[in-house]
């Protein structure tokens, strides 16, 4: 009988069965070519501490953590003679943005949720026991891959730090990954599924001075995601045809303008761009305010 049908459910309360009080978005991943890739600007430069890595059929991740707590994961190609899903999305896009990983503490009953409110969960896995996950498709979820994963009950110990990741001394100057910035076309379709659906609280709205208006959500845990709408100017132009696609990540950090290729773009904003730092626009603040 499959794993999933002989478990318990974690308990919930009546009103929240699902436990999206516990709901934490984990990660952002970016697509890679080679584990290392990440190194030179999130670790050497802006100070993410190593956290795990693991390598899975067809694909290895390495994780960094920066310092309020949120995960910046690099995921590369292996060798495989399984799914090349990897090398197909680096070939058709190169670097950048792959998917948003949310851990939930109950993956079927998540999944029922999911599915009531009209998404079709894709790639469901429960092979390995420390570890049940499920995806929803960028066509879907505004853009991006979205990961769902529930953590089993004996998690793996994480793996030494690779060999040649760089050494830095605790007094060496150490980023916050404040927040995920993502573009989408429809904004009340986004907030619909990130806050309706996967229990994201409104931390923060406004509007841009472009007219784009925006929503900021947070979970259980330092991960937070910035919904911007695309309809005006710039950002329309950039999203295109598409559902969404990220913009940015916001890193507030010591000194911004001694990061090698950044460029001064308004008071207390540097931006480094996408074709500079592995297809993923960094924004970077010397304080962590909005």
């Amino acid at each position: 009988m499959p794993i999933h049908e002989t478990r318990e459910h974690p308990q919930g309360s009546a009103a929240d069965p699902v436990g999206l009080d516990r709901v934490t978005f984990d990660h952002v991943a970016i697509a890679v070519r080679h584990p290392t890739d990440p190194w030179p600007i999130f670790a050497d430069v802006l100070g993410g501490r190593y956290l795990d890595r693991g390598v899975n059929p067809g694909f290895g991740w390495t994780q960094l953590r920066f310092a309020n707590g949120f995960v910046l994961e690099g995921l590369n190609p292996e060798p495989s003679d399984r799914d090349d899903f990897l090398n197909r999305f680096l070939d058709r896009n190169g670097p950048g943005p792959h998917h948003l990983t949310f851990k939930v503490p109950d993956l079927d009953r998540m999944l029922d949720r999911v599915r009531a409110a009209g998404f079709d969960p894709v790639g469901e896995d429960r092979t390995d026991p420390t570890w049940y996950e499920a995806f929803l498709h960028p066509a879907q979820a505004h853009g991006i891959v979205v990961q769902l994963a529930q953590v089993g009950p004996d998690p793996h110990a994480p793996a030494p730090e690779p060999e040649g990741f760089p050494e830095l001394t605790f007094d060496h100057p150490m980023a916050s990954l404040g927040r995920v910035v993502h573009a989408v076309a429809d904004l009340d379709g986004a907030v619909s599924l990130f806050r309706d659906v996967l229990g994201g609280r409104v931390m923060s709205s406004g509007a841009a001075i472009d007219g784009n208006h925006w929503v900021e959500l947070g979970w259980n845990g330092p991960g937070r995601l910035r919904l911007l709408e695309g309809v005006h100017a710039e950002i329309a132009e950039w999203i295109g045809d598409r559902p969404g696609r990220l913009r940015h990540l916001f890193f507030s950090f010591d000194e911004p303008r001694t990061v090698p290729g950044v460029r001064e773009v308004a008071e207390n904003r540097w931006v480094l761009d996408a074709d500079d730092v592995l297809g993923t626009r960094l924004v970077l603040s010397s304080n962590a305010r909005p």
